[in-house]
């Protein structure tokens, strides 16, 4: 019975009837406080251990259980609490599991009093040896949707017929059914969310971990180039003071030269300067080295996870993905860095178009597996095309493509940008080993 129907019946009664139903009314608060209770949480735990209290203290039973449907659609064992409220492990959970599957399979409540003298329902006798009089079985469904069963047993008899117990315990399973599914779709969600922060901030530890090795490098680079023409310069300007101190003596016959010895002296300080900003610039290409993690790996296998991940990002809501993924080898590669640099070419075409079809195809040729990635926004900006991967300029903004470029230059692979007709297209490849 429904609770609806229930509300209904009551409420089609006259005021004479009214008075004889006193026990559906009475059933009806029960069940209003009941609702009110199991509703109030969220939390899939606090609401079995609410559903599973109340139906045992409705029916008057020594101990309950909830089975859910697990992935696999199996019945699997949840919760079990005795009518002292103490909680039971799985392994008391040894009724007659004849009952409780036929109960899930049917979808229709089972009932049985008097369980010692049918035991029709346990070929196991698992009824018998559990010395059980009392059982109460209804499935937990709601739209339509089994998703598990609620049972509570007991050793001394009830009068479980009366109708007016069997509908309650029916419309507490209904209600209970409701409140569970709740608190999974929460709890879902829950875990959905913890599961893209837990991404996002790895992916943001990884993305500032790689910039900031290709900004070391660059910077590093830039220091060595300048480092070593003022080296090169100060040390020319050093021998020509040499040279004109030399001639200044040899002209005026005068040892007394303080002016070239002080010029020595600073250009030799210059000279020690310079060289230990040398050893600086050193020591950030050392750092700035980002050792590669590599493993054999299957790059399919790679983007579809990226994909999975993804697609239940606010970002990606309205994007489609198609993919192509022909036969390709095993490589050699950094899984983490290859994905944030897929990230990247994914999250640079959902902002460009909010709604963008993205196409990834893979192949095998000539030694090198490549990866193609295509979307159908507004392309790159031609003032921005000849120095698409290099550090940002002024008409340049972000540093996306070039960590990009640094991810598969450590991987001694190529990125490039493809000529299409409309959209972006960009193309990297990796070495087959």
């Amino acid at each position: 019975m429904k609770f609806s129907d229930l509300k209904k019946d009551i409420a089609n009664k006259d005021i004479s009837s009214v008075s004889s139903s006193s026990e559906k009314i009475k059933n009806l608060e029960i069940i209003l406080n009941i609702v009110n209770s199991i509703n109030g949480s969220l939390i899939l735990e606090d609401v079995l251990e609410l559903v599973l209290k109340y139906a045992i203290k409705l029916t008057g039973s020594d101990r309950g259980f909830v089975v859910l449907k697990n992935l696999d659609g199996k019945l699997e064992y949840k919760l079990g609490i005795d009518s002292k409220n103490n909680f039971l492990n799985e392994d008391s959970f040894n009724v007659s599991t004849t009952v409780v599957e036929d109960v899930f399979l049917t979808g229709q409540s089972n009932f049985i009093e008097g369980a010692q003298s049918d035991t029709n329902h346990d070929p196991s006798k698992s009824i018998l040896r559990l010395e059980l009089q009392t059982i109460l079985c209804s499935p937990l469904i709601t739209e339509d949707r089994k998703i598990g069963v609620i049972y509570v047993d007991s050793k001394h008899l009830h009068k479980i017929k009366i109708k007016e117990l069997t509908d309650t315990f029916e419309i507490l399973a209904g209600q209970a059914a409701t409140a569970i599914r709740n608190a999974q779709l929460y709890n879902g969600q829950v875990k959905a969310y913890n599961a893209l922060q837990e991404a996002n901030s790895l992916l943001i530890k990884a993305e500032r971990k790689a910039l900031k090795s290709s900004i070391d490098s660059e910077i590093g680079q830039s220091l060595q180039g300048l480092v070593h023409l003022a080296l090169l310069e100060t040390e020319s300007l050093m021998r020509n003071i040499e040279k004109s101190q030399k001639d200044f003596e040899d002209k005026f016959k005068s040892t007394d030269s303080i002016f070239f010895d002080r010029l020595k002296l600073k250009s030799k300080v210059a000279v020690d300067s310079i060289r230990n900003i040398q050893k600086y610039a050193q020591v950030l290409l050392e750092t700035s080295i980002m050792y590669l993690n590599k493993d054999s790996g299957d790059l399919n296998q790679t983007i579809q996870s990226v994909i999975k991940y993804i697609s239940h990002m606010k970002k990606f809501n309205k994007i489609t993905f198609q993919t192509e993924f022909n036969n390709i080898p095993l490589c050699i590669y950094d899984s983490e860095q290859i994905q944030n640099l897929i990230v990247h070419l994914f999250s640079n075409s959902a902002e460009a178009k909010n709604d963008a079809n993205i196409s990834v195809r893979t192949y095998a040729k000539e030694g090198n597996i490549y990866v193609e990635i295509e979307d159908n926004g507004p392309g790159i900006p031609k003032d921005i095309l000849y120095n698409l991967f290099d550090l940002p300029v002024k008409n340049k903004i972000g540093y996306g493509l070039f960590l990009c470029k640094s991810i598969i230059d450590r991987h001694k692979g190529e990125i490039k940008l493809l000529e299409i007709k409309n959209g972006t297209s960009i193309q990297f490849s990796l070495p087959i080993p």
